[in-house]
């Protein structure tokens, strides 16, 4: 199951300062500049508050180009297996291709098409304030980039997973909602298994969703559209309908591309059913599911 602190390297505010504490095998680890500048990101987005400003990052010539490299290689990608929302909304968006766009910016845009605006995170955002806040159409977003050494892979969320992933899909109005309706359902929750199932469900939907459009696969998941290599590979997964509860149970890895996959029928199951799971899910919709799935069916 999806357990979310696993993805973000951790963040502490000690007496040496704010630091990152990035795993051994990162990309970056062992490069001391990249590290100062993650923990300098990183204290700037501890220390903002709601209503202040957002922190501005003086983002390198080297950013740019990290930038640049996935928004050039992802555009083609876009084109041919992201499912049509997607497009028309990164288009209505339009996110400058040829540098890093400052969260400010981005949230001004999405406010003009959805209401939505991204807060800065320094990394993980505890489950109950990150899903919480979707119901006030607010996205937390990182505002670090991946290590230049590999600008088409990370092996944590950053800007660019963010906000050409989740950004884009803010852009449209139905998704949008689906995820302002995930927010409401956490809001509700008043257990952590509770909470778990909806982060779980959202997983399988707004992280790694994909939909049937035109008689072909399509992907409407944020971690597939921001990823070069795994969005090139989602039809080879066992594709299986909607079942939110085996979506809540599925055991998996997250740090291999995703081996079982759910597929709506349209942005109109997406719209209805999706966003009509989170909008009646309270804390006794886990049972209630499980009882169903465990009932016999019948047989014809």
């Amino acid at each position: 199951m999806f357990e979310e602190a696993q993805l973000y390297a951790p963040v502490t505010d000690g007496p040496d300062g704010v630091r990152v504490h990035l795993a051994d095998d990162h990309p970056g680890a062992h490069d001391p500049a990249y590290r100062a500048r993650r923990d300098a990101i990183a204290a700037a987005a501890l220390a903002w508050s709601p209503g202040q400003p957002v922190p501005q990052v003086a983002y390198t010539e080297q950013e740019h180009a990290v930038w640049a490299t996935v928004s050039r290689e992802l555009a083609p990608k876009h084109e041919r297996l992201a499912c049509r929302a997607f497009r028309d909304a990164k288009a209505a968006l339009a996110l400058p291709p040829d540098r890093v766009p400052q969260l400010d910016e981005v949230s001004e845009g999405l406010a003009r098409l959805t209401g939505f605006t991204l807060h800065p995170a320094a990394g993980l955002v505890p489950l109950d304030v990150f899903y919480g806040s979707l119901a006030d159409r607010v996205f937390y977003s990182t505002q670090y980039l991946r290590h230049p050494s590999g600008p088409l892979y990370t092996p944590e969320p950053d800007l660019v997973h963010e906000v050409i992933g989740h950004g884009n899909l803010l852009a449209d109005a139905r998704i949008a909602d689906v995820k302002r309706l995930a927010g409401e359902a956490a809001r509700r929750c008043e257990t952590p298994e509770g909470l778990q199932y909806v982060a779980d469900v959202f997983w399988f939907t707004i992280e790694f969703g994909v939909m049937w459009e035109d008689g072909e696969l399509h992907c409407y998941g944020a971690g597939l559209l921001s990823s070069f290599g795994e969005i090139d590979e989602f039809r080879g997964a066992d594709i299986r309908p909607l079942d939110f509860h085996a979506m809540a149970t599925q055991e998996y890895d997250i740090t291999h591309y995703q081996p079982v996959l759910f597929a709506v029928d349209g942005m109109g199951e997406l719209c209805d059913r999706v966003g009509g799971f989170f909008a009646d899910f309270d804390d006794d919709t886990p049972a209630r599911l499980a009882a169903a799935a465990a009932r016999p069916r019948a047989v014809a």
